[in-house]
């Protein structure tokens, strides 16, 4: 039986980084708050100093360190473990992240996961002796573990824990080049007008007409049309909020989308939508296979409002309640399926190049979408029918194969949050945790391997 350990008698080094001198570029990384998400250390959001004086060698970030945002609402007490570290370069943290440092590597890295696992309560240690709150430190090192002290044990459990970890991220990347294809060929279709001509070669290199268009201000395809938006809605639903609780007549369960899900939906993320219960008479606002997810009040000075999910048969399984969105979203519902991947791939396109920025209008402070201005006013070039079945057919499979990578990283995360107290307290051997893992495809003994 594992004894009962306190963290604080677990560490050899506990510390705060430094207020740095940033410059353009050195050998030393500074990592800030931005730099910690999901457990990860996103080095993209870093920045640079050469201030050495200022520094502790202590403070220099070691692989096997856990680190902690220590200050601000809604972001202190998220975690991450260092894992790696890059060459030639020195790392450090800002002064508002919080090392913690353990002798052994494999121990800090099972802690780790133990972190993160009960991020939400760490996130609540807050003592707010800042104006922003500050992590209290003390509850942190007061927390007990149940880890065993064995280091071969800490090891296998690392590795098992590992081994999922490693499996959610070939889903992302496998996603990642999904997405890069599916907006690589919706491009070479639909703006540079290559789409493949009756004999399957490329329509505007190959000599395909073009007509000039007044309303666009350029050459389209002989044939197209020229339309707003909502020439292909058929209608949208509001949003509902419902109740916390059930009560009354709010007896109907579900999951209620917000905006700050949507980037979960598209795999960007993750999706902490909460559970709700709303009116049985507006049961025709559960969102359906089809339907977009609009967001329509929110985003921020450098992210404009109307980010957009689109709802399939695999977005739908990975949650156990039908779906609703909030009251700051809109769902829309279009005429014909086969155009679902052209509105949705013309809609993500115009929202990264900044065109909803010029769309939104402000109430009470909050950013709010002009849709029904937007999608009845601005213009697209609208293919013909037969062009758009072709993408449907091409883009719908990869879409699926997303989002069914994104309802395995959901269960494997799941297996990984089961597996991890039981694994810590002995009450499971690493052959169930094989079993368990062999139910998804995978296996962890000897080299990594995924799949049957």
């Amino acid at each position: 039986m594992n004894n009962w350990r306190k963290i604080e008698n677990l560490l050899i080094y506990s510390g705060k980084g430094i207020t740095p001198k940033y410059v353009d570029e050195s050998s030393i990384i500074v990592l800030n708050q931005k730099c910690i998400r999901n457990h990860k250390i996103d080095y993209s959001f870093s920045r640079y100093t050469n201030d050495t004086k200022a520094i502790n060698p202590n403070k220099f970030i070691q692989k096997g360190d856990i680190l902690f945002n220590s200050t601000g609402q809604g972001t202190a007490g998220r975690s991450a473990f260092v894992d790696w570290l890059p060459e030639n370069k020195r790392v450090i943290t800002d002064s508002h992240i919080l090392v913690l440092r353990m002798e052994n590597y494999f121990e800090a890295k099972c802690l780790s996961y133990s972190f993160h696992s009960i991020e939400k309560d760490i996130m609540s240690f807050m003592d707010g002796s800042t104006g922003q709150g500050e992590l209290d430190k003390i509850r942190v090192f007061n927390l007990l573990t149940s880890l065993t002290e064995d280091p071969v044990k800490q090891k296998q459990i690392a590795k098992v824990l590992s081994d999922l970890d490693a499996k959610v991220e070939i889903n992302n990347k496998i996603n990642q080049e999904l997405e890069v294809m599916a907006k690589t060929l919706y491009d070479y279709w639909f703006v540079q007008f290559d789409f493949p001509d009756a004999k399957g070669k490329p329509y505007k290199s190959t000599g395909g007409k073009m007509v000039f268009n007044e309303e666009l201000k350029r050459e389209i395809p002989e044939g197209w049309e020229v339309n707003s938006f909502s020439n292909w809605i058929a209608n949208d639903k509001s949003g509902d909020w419902g109740k916390e609780t059930k009560q009354g007549n709010y007896v109907n369960k579900v999951s209620c989308i917000r905006g700050a899900d949507l980037n979960g939906l598209n795999g960007k993320g993750v999706v902490k939508s909460p559970t709700r219960f709303i009116l049985e008479k507006n049961s025709h606002k559960l969102l359906e296979i089809g339907d977009f997810i609009i967001e329509i009040s929110g985003g921020s000075p450098t992210q404009s409002t109307g980010r957009m999910a689109l709802i399939t048969k695999e977005t739908l399984e990975r949650f156990e309640n039908p779906l609703i969105c909030s009251n700051f979203c809109k769902a829309v519902t279009l005429k014909d399926k086969k155009a679902l991947y052209n509105f949705a791939h013309e809609w993500n396109r115009l929202y990264d190049a900044g065109v909803l920025f010029g769309w939104e209008g402000k109430t009470s402070g909050i950013k709010n979408l002009l849709f029904e201005s937007f999608v009845t006013n601005h213009r697209v070039s609208i293919p013909n029918s037969k062009i758009m079945e072709q993408f449907y057919d091409k883009a719908k499979p990869i879409h699926a194969q997303i989002q069914t990578n994104l309802k395995q990283n959901q269960k494997l995360s799941e297996l990984r949050d089961w597996l991890l107290p039981m694994l810590m307290n002995g009450q499971i051997t690493f052959g169930g945790a094989e079993i368990a893992m062999e139910n998804l495809g995978l296996v962890a003994e000897g080299d990594v391997k995924y799949g049957k």
